[in-house]
């Protein structure tokens, strides 16, 4: 390895200096350039061959002369040459396939196979979960505010405590194989067992006494016992959405993974996470349509659950099958075995970092309301599904359809995502997402409130008022849900990334402890409130509106004041960054043998040893 220094003309010192070992000092190099830094013409300073011997330490091997300005000093550094040689081989002996070593895709490909199976059964049990509760027998889409509060969050809160006691005491392997099979042994249970026996568990005659008592306004917090293992489907499939792809599966990605892996392979995991729900919602609305070939007297649902849920098992253990392979026969990533300190935050700790900080404080409000906008819409959109599909299959191939059409639309948001980045930047990006569920939810509830003078116009399209809000509820839920995944979650992961390492860390831990469960359940303690207090969600439609009216407004607000402060941050960031590489600087290196060769040159020429000038 050569490496070739043109010379400048700012010092004039001997054309070969008497010792180049004082280049192997970082320091020195760092001398020389504050001293090439300086004026081109400084006063003139002479040194005798004495006092330039003393200030050796400083200069020397720095060899500059006026007459040699146009001239090559080739310093050779045997050893990094060597080293790097081997390096080279090394990376050239590494098999690779279409440009990815072989090692690499045998990481991404059962990494991206266990991702579409995970995603896949999700898919398949949150359309299941939502056609069980909201169709049952004496329930309605009001008890998903009741469930989601008063089950689904204590029981989120019970695993958090169980995962971190299992954490301490099991393996990686072993924890994840005892997370993940309790779910797949559910799921098949319920299919086959609990599903059929519902008539004979659940307390029906119990829920009727207690609902004449208290009234209909009670009818969603009553009808979670009526319907308990409909309830315990809904909130396992819940669990399987935060706890197997956000817990299990980044945990094991991020960590078989290298960082430069990740930039390049985790997008592409979004984009088949889409393929999964379009694939999943054609398998839902395949076998909820198999009731149109049973005969009469048989319930068409059980079937059809029978055979999504053995899906979901298949999957399941396929999921397995992948983990153990991946650990068996891939070699995983070095890693530092020095360990950072992960600050451990409970909840009054988060809420006091929350408030302390404006930009997690801004950030936080993202995420808040995010959760609450869509709960506010949602929830009152599948209220309407239920009035028009009242049969668990039609429901049920309804949202099949919608699941299918989510993943086309997120599909092409994301590929449309990095030319919004790249064009408009992160401010615009992050506008998107509210700006777009503010005006389809007003659409929405639009059409709900003032149903009457829309009705000539819908007729004439073939529809019903009812069968438009529907749509156009489908249409709110599709382009939010698709803007939120293709721009909204990258925003907010983005924005972590300027913030120093603790803040980062604290803020994370933070957002994940208070605003995640305070977005998914605020809004379902607003609706639970409206619902008790006028009676029923249809009648708390205009209030939920306005409500939606301001969340989304200072949800817009609160992403404007983040958008100057990430800006100022990644300035800064770009500046430090442009410092660092400004002050970094190559040292040329020469062998012992040369230095010496140097030395005895510099020492048989005494006419080149002359008085210097600077």
């Amino acid at each position: 390895m050569a490496t070739v220094i043109q010379t400048r003309g700012l010092l004039s010192l001997p054309a070969k200096p008497i010792g180049m070992r004082s280049l192997l000092q970082p320091s020195h190099g760092l001398k020389h350039r504050l001293f090439a830094s300086k004026p081109r013409n400084p006063p003139a300073l002479s040194l005798s061959s004495k006092k330039f011997q003393s200030f050796e330490p400083t200069l020397r091997g720095i060899s500059i002369s006026h007459k040699l300005r146009s001239t090559e000093f080739i310093c050779k550094a045997e050893g990094a040459a060597s080293s790097g040689d081997g390096d080279t081989a090394a990376i050239a002996a590494s098999p690779k396939i279409f440009g990815v070593e072989v090692t690499t895709l045998k990481k991404i490909i059962p990494l991206g196979l266990m991702f579409f199976c995970i995603l896949f059964n999700y898919t398949i049990l949150r359309d299941t979960k939502d056609v069980l509760v909201v169709t049952a027998k004496g329930s309605s889409a009001e008890i998903i505010p009741f469930l989601k509060t008063w089950v689904n969050l204590p029981m989120a809160i019970g695993f958090m405590l169980l995962y971190t006691k299992l954490s301490n005491v099991l393996s990686k392997k072993a924890l994840f194989y005892t997370v993940i099979i309790p779910f797949i042994l559910y799921f098949g249970a319920f299919g086959f067992v609990m599903y059929p026996l519902s008539n004979y568990i659940h307390p029906e005659a119990l829920a009727d006494k207690l609902l004449a008592t208290l009234g209909p306004r009670f009818m969603g917090p009553l009808a979670i016992l009526r319907i308990w293992s409909f309830c315990l489907f809904y909130v396992m499939a819940e669990l399987w959405g935060s706890v197997v792809i956000s817990v299990l599966f980044w945990g094991f990605a991020n960590q078989i993974t290298t960082v430069d892996e990740a930039k390049k392979f985790y997008p592409l995991f979004g984009l088949g996470a889409n393929v999964a729900l379009i694939f999943s919602g054609r398998t839902v609305k395949y076998f909820s349509n198999l009731r149109k070939n049973l005969g009469p007297g048989v319930d068409g649902w059980a079937v059809s659950l029978k055979a999504m849920m053995s899906i979901v098992v298949g999957m399941g253990l396929a999921i397995c099958f992948l983990y153990w392979w991946v650990n068996t026969y891939v070699p995983l990533p070095a890693r530092s075995q020095k360990k950072k300190n992960k600050p451990k935050m409970g909840t009054m700790e988060s809420l006091k970092f929350l408030v302390s900080s404006p930009y997690i404080r801004d950030l936080a409000t993202l995420v808040v309301a995010y959760g609450i906008s869509i709960n506010l819409v949602e929830v009152t959109w599948k209220s309407k599904l239920k009035a028009q599909f009242p049969s668990p299959n039609e429901y049920s191939a309804f949202m099949g359809d919608f699941s299918t059409c989510t993943g086309i639309a997120t599909f092409t948001m994301m590929l449309l995502s990095q030319y919004v980045f790249d064009k408009y930047g992160w401010g615009v990006a992050a506008k998107i997402t509210p700006t777009v569920l503010l005006l389809t939810g007003v659409a929405f509830f639009s059409l709900i409130l003032f149903g009457g003078p829309f009705a000539p116009l819908v007729a004439k399209l073939g529809m019903t008022p009812l069968l438009a809000a529907v749509y156009v509820g489908a249409l709110q839920n599709i382009f939010s849900k698709s803007a939120k995944y293709s721009l909204f979650d990258p925003c907010k992961e983005m924005a972590y990334i300027p913030l120093d390492e603790d803040t980062k860390v604290k803020g994370k831990a933070a957002i994940d402890v208070v605003c995640n469960p305070l977005g998914k359940s605020g809004g379902a303690l607003i609706q639970q409130f409206m619902i008790l207090s006028f009676g029923s969600l249809a009648n708390s439609t205009p209030y939920l509106g306005m409500i939606l009216l301001v969340i989304v407004t200072a949800w817009l607000a609160a992403a404007k004041s983040l958008e100057g402060q990430f800006n100022a941050l990644r300035s800064e960031e770009e500046l430090e960054k442009e410092m660092e590489r400004a002050s970094s600087v190559k040292i040329p290196v020469v062998s012992q043998d040369e230095e010496g060769s140097l030395g005895e040159s510099s020492s048989s020429s005494p006419e080149k040893s002359a008085p210097t000038n600077i």
